[in-house]
This record gives C-alpha cells, structure tokens and sequence, in this order.
C-alpha cells in the first residue's frame, strides 16, 4: 500500500483488498484461537439486519425459532455414516470435561440434522403431529483448515432450518421454497442477485438426496456458494428413528429438509459491491443509512451547526432513516468523510455555515451515477422529503449494476474445453457448457483448471438453447451446468 490510508487497489490483489476492508471497515478481526474471528459492532449491525429480514421471511412461511444443544454426541453423528464421513475431517471433539474423561465423546455442532431429527423422533408419533417447521440461530464449528473473514472461519454464525413432513412431495415443497426465499433476499436486500440450482452428486452436502443453491459472483468473477436447501429424504429420519403412523395406520418413516445461510454473507456482500475506497452498503441494510456531518471553524458555528445537524437527523429518523450526526471534536471534516466512507455508508449530509443562510444540504452518495456530480445542494425540507426514495433508489441501483455484471460475465454456449479453460484461466466468470453427467469429467476440471460444477441451472436461469454435447467432447449432453472457480 502506498499509505497507511490507502487500501490495495482491486486490480491489483483482489485477496488482499478483501482483507484489508475488513479490517479497516472495521467488519471484524482476527481472534486469539485460530481460525476463529471476532465481528465488530459494524459487521454485526449488518448481520443483524440480515438476521430481521431472513426471520421474518421465515416465520411468514410458518416456521418457528427453537434451539438445540451446542454438544451432540458422537454416536449420533455416526449413524449416519455418509454424513460423518463427509464432515470428520472437520469435527471438533470434546473428550473430557469436568476434569473426567468422557464415557462418550461429544462433537461441538458443525450442523445439527441428527440431534434435531432425533429431539423430532421423541416428539412425532402420527401425521397429525407432521409437518415440523423449525429453525435455528446458532453458532456452528468446523475445523477449517484455511480459513478467510466471514468467507471461511473454524466457527461460524449461521441459521440452519429442519424441517419433517409425511411425504415427499412436501419436503421437495419445502425444499424448493426456501431456495426462492434465499434468492429473492439475496436480490432484494444484499443487491447480490444468485443463480440457483442442483448440485452435482460429487458436491452435495453429505447425506442428502439432493441439494440446491445459491451461487453468486463476486467481482474477480470467482462463485461464492451463498446458501444452500437440502432434500434429505429418509436418510436422517431412518437413522433418528424419526417415524410416525400414517393416516392408513401404517408406520413410515419422515421426509426431511435442512437449510442454511450464514456469515458469509457479510463477505459476499463486500465482495459484491466494494470498491477501492471501500465497503458500499446496501441501504437496506446499512446500521447507518446517513451520516450528517456538521462543518465548523469556531464555537459559535459549532454550536449553529451541530443544532442543525441534530434536527435533520430528528427528522430523517421520523421517516425512518437510520441516521447519525457525527460531530466528533477531535476529527476534521475530511478525516470523518474518509471514515464514513470506507465503512460504506450509502449517504452523507454535510451542514456547514453556508448551508444555514442557503437552507439548503449539501448530500454525498458513495457511488456516485455516471454523469453525476459528487455531491448535490439540496433545499433542506426537499432533501429531507425525498431522502427515503434516494436511499431506495440507491438500492435498485446497487441490484442492478450486479445483475447486469453477472450477466455480462456469464458465458453461454461455450462447447470446446480449450475455450473454458481460456475463459476461466483469464477474465474467469460462469461459463454454462453441457456435461455428460460423468463425475470424471469433474475431477478432471478441478485438477487442470482448479474450476467446479457450481450448480446444474434452475429453468429460469438455463439459456435459451439447450447444449447437445459434453464439455469434455465424450458424449450427449444429460445436463447444462455452470463452471467457475470458487470461494
């Protein structure tokens, strides 16, 4: 870096770029226990609002918040054994306690299916006691061995919904709706609009029949997997001995769901919009939408100003504008526009003296629309009016400039394996080709172009023509998938 105050430009190190601004956005740290992160008041203010929108999207679709024990013991975990073996190499295991040596060891979470399904096992005995709906928010521990902030951490903040129904029918229901659920609030409140679709056998989280997700791309053109809805059949409940006796009185065993966003979202939001001043935070989910910063040379111009400050900021909380006045003595205007603006917030009103005889607000936006100016002089009771439709147009904006990215690099109809490897080697992106459905053909990707099947498309995603032939020229196509590199 040049300066103490300059971040790595994008271009030159996406990765390191990425690290700095959260850090010095002041998003989250690096905790004493490795691989672990501690998320600062900023970070977690955003997660939070993440936090409201999810749950409430959640509870309109009738599920409920319960909670389940951050120790699950380790012969849960081994009944199901696609499931251990897919995540031992990530367990942490708690094997004395009390100063005793466990009779049996406990595993710390990595995700709750079998003590959740085995707690709904107690509690089901008919299909009247069926459909379960439930989540949770919880904390989760996987030993990641690389790890990155918010991206990739050994414990993690998430929620993981579970839900158990009489039929499959309704767990594929339930499924496919909460996928819509995660993409409609990655669009609409992260402005990080996600392709969806199944995962491949080889990718599919351990145990489930099916899984389906949320795939975005970041501004390197690298996919980041942003969620993810799991059909899980009768695996789990089979080894929970989840069962309930059907309306013809016959015992079957349950259908079952699990789901879950996390943290990372925080990441892929940064990744989705920051630029090389900063974080840019999408409005709705900015703990500060408008920073009103009073400009002064004197006490008497302090004390006018400040005043001022303060009934604006009154007034945008009455619309609902999440605002603060920073009037912070030991900081000039310049050091607080510099802070302000690396931590992303969408907007800053500056009252100075010259604003007070004009009645007008001089109004900053963080991105600033092509052929715009900086900054706008704005009479004051305007500006206040129409302050909520700046900040909802600054959302759409944020939509759609990701959307118009991701589909400007999206790479359809691409048939010859040399092309891929020429796209993904350079500007990378998601390059949609037919595969044969041969789990080699992946193998081979990730070993010479360290690229992955993100997901074979939903149908609003597929392109307009069908691919015909395999990527890797050995066959018919079965599916058409996407390609990239990933986080």
């Amino acid at each position: 870096m040049s300066d103490d105050r300059s971040l790595t430009p994008q271009s030159e190190d996406f990765s390191a770029w990425y690290n700095e601004v959260v850090q010095r956005a002041e998003l989250a740290d690096y905790s004493p226990v490795r691989g672990s992160m501690v998320i600062r008041p900023w970070g977690y203010g955003i997660w939070e609002r993440m936090q409201r929108a999810l749950d409430d999207m959640f509870k309109e679709t009738g599920h409920e918040n319960a909670y389940f024990p951050l120790l699950i013991p380790m012969s849960f975990i081994e009944k199901e054994k696609e499931h251990v073996a897919g995540f031992r190499p990530e367990l942490a295991v708690v094997t004395h306690a009390g100063g005793k040596e466990l009779e049996e060891p406990l595993v710390i979470r990595p995700t709750s299916e079998t003590m959740i399904l085995e707690m709904y096992a107690k509690w089901v005995q008919s299909y009247r006691d069926l459909p379960i709906l439930m989540n949770q928010w919880a904390n989760v521990m996987r030993w990641e061995m690389r790890t990155r902030l918010f991206l990739r951490t050994a414990e993690f903040l998430w929620q993981e919904g579970h839900t158990a129904h009489a039929t499959e029918a309704e767990a594929r229901e339930e499924t496919a709706l909460i996928l819509d659920v995660y993409r409609r609030f990655m669009e609409n409140w992260i402005c990080m609009p996600p392709v969806t679709g199944l995962k491949t056998e080889s990718e599919k989280f351990a145990g489930a029949v099916e899984s389906y997700s949320c795939e975005a791309l970041m501004q390197d053109n690298k996919a980041l997997q942003a969620g993810t809805s799991h059909f899980l059949g009768q695996n789990f409940a089979k080894a929970a001995g989840l069962t309930f006796q059907s309306e013809a009185g016959e015992e079957e065993y349950a259908w079952s769901t699990s789901w879950g966003v996390s943290t990372r979202l925080v990441g892929g939001m940064v990744m989705t919009h920051g630029d090389d001043a900063g974080l840019i935070v999408p409005p709705l989910l900015a703990p500060i939408q408008t920073v009103i910063v009073p400009i002064y040379r004197n006490d008497e111009e302090r004390s006018a100003t400040v005043a001022k400050a303060q009934e604006v900021a009154a007034r945008l909380k009455d619309l609902g504008v999440r605002t603060k006045v920073d009037d912070r003595d030991h900081l000039n205007p310049g050091a607080k526009y510099y802070e302000w603006e690396r931590k992303g917030v969408p907007f800053r009103i500056e009252v100075g003296p010259k604003d007070l005889e004009k009645g007008s607000l001089a109004i900053a936006r963080r991105v600033i629309p092509e052929g715009e100016k900086r900054k706008i002089f704005v009479a004051e009771d305007e500006a206040i009016a129409t302050h909520p439709q700046r900040l909802d147009e600054f959302q759409a904006a944020l939509r759609e400039r990701a959307t118009r990215r991701r589909e400007a690099n999206s790479h359809r109809g691409v048939t010859d394996w040399g092309e891929m490897k020429e796209i993904l080697e350079g500007e990378g992106g998601f390059v949609y080709t037919g595969w044969n459905g041969d789990p080699a053909v992946e193998e081979r990707a990730k070993d010479e172009l360290k690229a992955t099947i993100r997901c074979i498309p939903g149908a609003e995603f597929r392109s307009d023509s069908a691919p015909t032939d395999c990527i890797s020229g050995d066959g018919a196509a079965k599916h058409e998938v996407i390609w990239a590199r990933s986080y």
